[in-house]
């Protein structure tokens, strides 16, 4: 990803747009977020916030943390395995597809790529043509990256 600390002062300024403050622990989840390849738990994020910053932080904090970046759409939950990643796009100034995310089973490094819009409509009618309605779009696609696929060659 970009600079970590390029990325954290858009954050910052993408929440004073509307408002919100991204006060220090905010940041320091953020920044643990964004130097990370894989999907974090608050548990994980707790134990980095220790070593980090040598300061407890309870988990109950660490949840409202990540339910606020999560509405300022910087990071997603990915809901499969309850843990959570920086939004790719944190950055970028233009309106986004629906993310959808690539999950490596082997060595768990997550990747996330956008789909078109009329591929989701179509899931949408695929689900409601099956008696069922969609409640969220975003999919959690289990794969193996190429280097994992490399090296059990």
């Amino acid at each position: 990803m970009n600079n970590v600390n390029t990325i954290i002062e858009h954050a910052e300024q993408n929440c004073k747009s509307h408002g919100a403050r991204l006060t220090i622990k905010r940041k320091q989840i953020l920044s643990s977020l964004v130097q990370s390849s894989k999907a974090l738990s608050a548990y994980e994020l707790i134990d980095l916030f220790l070593q980090q910053s040598g300061e407890k932080i309870p988990a109950m904090s660490v949840y409202r943390i990540l339910d606020f970046l999560e509405a300022e759409n910087l990071v997603h939950k990915l809901k499969l395995a309850n843990k959570y990643i920086a939004c790719s796009h944190i950055t970028c100034k233009h309106e986004h597809g629906v993310p959808q995310f690539l999950i490596c089973s082997t060595c768990h490094t997550v990747k996330e790529i956008t789909i078109n819009k009329s591929t989701i409509a179509e899931l949408q009618n695929t689900v409601k043509n099956a008696g069922f309605q969609l409640v969220s779009p975003q999919l959690e696609i289990n794969c193996i990256c190429n280097e994992c696929l490399a090296s059990a060659a």
